[in-house]
């Protein structure tokens, strides 16, 4: 195991690695970076996101036919559409998402909108700024999600620290959308939470590295598990833990490490 300076500048030359532009094209990151109206980077940026299970040209393919239903312009599709337009969604389906989930989150959006210029207040209403982490923003942004009529099979798309879930793909969604560098590959286009708040995307691949470095002593891949691993990244860089998910991800999904 290497010494801890060694560590740290080994995960730093990670960050610097993969934190690229050439990072972009095969990593679902590459849905939000079609758009350039922040609405719309907010939208494909948060179906890629949720998306974001299994393999990856997967999940690029489907949230390219996603937005060639939406036009190619999610924003203004979610909030101008009528009834009949929804019918060209009805055969949309990836994996356990399927069309009545989607039919909600074109439902969510299109009232959110109507109230707020972007989707940060989804998240960012419910978090003070003293909050050490993103946890009451997560748990918020689910009960506001679900606040209208819903079907039960939905909920499962949408996690929430209170059931214990890492939230995975929740909290790739907000690295996308709050982390800002001259790298390019976040958007940073959020101002409401910080950097520093963010916890990191955990998943099996990123789980089996911090454990391998020892960053992860916990066995489940759960809430507390990123909590944990977050912890240990904020030693490495106060204000911008999570830009060690770029380190892990790369170790663990590109080098198998």
């Amino acid at each position: 195991m290497q010494q801890p300076a060694s560590l740290i500048q080994f995960f730093n030359d990670k960050v610097q690695q993969y934190n690229q532009p050439a990072f972009i094209a095969a990593d679902p990151v590459c849905i939000p970076h079609a758009f350039t109206q922040q609405q719309d980077i907010e939208i494909a940026g948060f179906f890629a996101a949720i998306f974001a299970w299994g393999n990856r040209t997967t999940i690029i393919a489907k949230s390219k036919e996603l937005m060639q239903l939406m036009d190619n312009a999610p924003h203004q599709f979610v909030t101008q559409h009528q009834p009949a337009d929804l019918k060209r969604l009805l055969h949309f389906k990836h994996r356990t998402f399927q069309a009545d989930d989607l039919l909600h989150c074109m439902q969510f959006f299109q009232k959110h909108y109507a109230q707020h210029n972007s989707l940060e207040t989804a998240f960012s209403q419910w978090l003070q700024p003293a909050e050490e982490t993103i946890e009451k923003a997560l748990i918020g942004f689910r009960q506001y999600f679900f606040a209208q009529e819903h079907l039960k099979r939905t909920e499962k798309h949408i996690s929430t620290p209170a059931a214990g879930s890492a939230c995975k793909r929740l909290n790739m969604f907000l690295r996308w959308m709050v982390r800002k560098d001259k790298a390019g590959v976040d958007f940073g286009i959020w101002q409401r939470i910080a950097p520093a708040q963010l916890i990191c995307p955990l998943d099996v691949h990123v789980a089996r590295v911090a454990r391998r470095f020892n960053l992860l002593q916990r066995t489940p891949t759960d809430w507390q598990a990123a909590l944990q691993l977050t912890s240990y990244l904020r030693k490495l860089d106060p204000q911008d833990p999570v830009k060690y998910d770029f380190a892990l991800f790369g170790l663990g999904v590109i080098e198998k490490f």
